[in-house]
């Protein structure tokens, strides 16, 4: 009896491989590898290269394995991009789902944690977010997002047979405690590493985007969420699944750390100084966004291990400074 792993090559989903591995559970792995990782999927792991889009593969993969339940990260998740290419992220984030829901419906696999986004907020009027709060995304990322939760909602009132939960993530950071795995985009979008990069020398500066906004140092504040924290609250929610329910919960540690604080933070976690350069403001981007995570800690008894932004940073660059080229492919 296997879990299945959709985009289990990627930053996040090669951490819940290893964290269900190390809970002693049998894994499949089914991702494209358009900006996945073969070396971090372990080589025992039964892997299948496809897209979700493709049927046979998914059909294959049903046939070969016996699966019980699915992770299902595999998506595009570039906000930028998203708004240049609004359809190629309908196509696969959308329509790839729809086609492994329809796999899964065939193989009477209806157990489903699906990795959704605080995208699918917006930009709230109250702080922190919390679940009840409208969901009114404003780039097709986060809109991509909130038509598959739309989909398992109206799946799960069709079918009792079906459950169902959907996460919502905060600002996904660091690498595996024990240094095994690691983030590695092409092109790379997220804070953490690109600071790391510049401390490393990969990169001649960092730049702020906007210094003026509503916050005490005047730069945007997100809340920041360990990897493995995630994966931990991923294997819950597969433990508390529930026939005929669909359930959401938001994922962060409840607190937001500045764009300064986290240059700062890595300045000290690395002994580097960094170079920094200011720019404009990019359109769209909040001041302040964080989570209240309350919800997923009262239903599963879920708490962040890391909640200092120290802590996050170390484990990041511990990875990058072991790893200057990436896992090298």
């Amino acid at each position: 009896m296997s879990v299945l792993v959709t985009g289990g090559a990627g930053y996040i989903g090669s951490h819940a491989v290893k964290l269900l591995r190390d809970a002693g559970r049998e894994v499949v792995v089914v991702d494209n590898l358009y900006r996945g990782h073969k070396a971090a999927i372990p080589e025992d792991v039964p892997f299948y290269e496809g897209s979700l889009q493709d049927g046979d593969v998914l059909t294959e993969l049903f046939e070969e394995e016996e699966i019980t339940e699915v992770l299902h990260f595999a998506a595009l998740a570039y906000v930028g991009e998203s708004v240049q290419d609004p359809l190629w992220y309908y196509e696969n984030n959308v329509n790839g789902s729809l086609t492994l829901f329809s796999a899964m419906a065939a193989a009477g696999v209806k157990k489903l944690v699906f990795s959704s986004t605080c995208a699918t907020y917006g930009e709230p009027d109250t702080l922190p977010i919390v679940e009840t709060l409208p969901q009114q995304p404003i780039n097709p990322y986060g809109h991509s997002k909130l038509m598959v939760e739309r989909i398992l909602r109206d799946l799960v009132a069709s079918d009792p047979e079906w459950s169902v939960t959907a996460l919502r993530y905060f600002n996904v950071a660091g690498c595996a405690e024990d240094g095994h795995l690691g983030e590695d985009h092409q092109p790379e979008t997220h804070l953490i590493p690109l600071v790391l990069q510049a401390a490393l020398g990969n990169r001649d500066s960092i730049t702020i985007f906007g210094s003026d906004y509503d916050t005490p140092d005047g730069t945007c504040i997100r809340d920041y969420i360990h990897v493995e924290d995630l994966g931990r609250a991923h294997l819950l929610a597969l433990e508390h699944l529930v026939p005929g329910d669909y359930q959401y919960f938001n994922l962060g540690i409840g607190r937001g750390f500045s764009v300064k604080e986290v240059i700062d933070s890595v300045q000290r976690v690395t002994g580097k100084e960094i170079r920094v350069e200011m720019g404009d403001r990019r359109p769209g981007d909040p001041p302040t966004l964080y989570a209240d995570a309350g919800k997923i800690r009262d239903a599963f008894g879920w708490s962040p291990k890391f909640t200092e932004l120290d802590d996050i940073v170390r484990t990041a660059a511990n990875w990058f400074e072991s790893h200057p080229e990436g896992y090298g492919d």
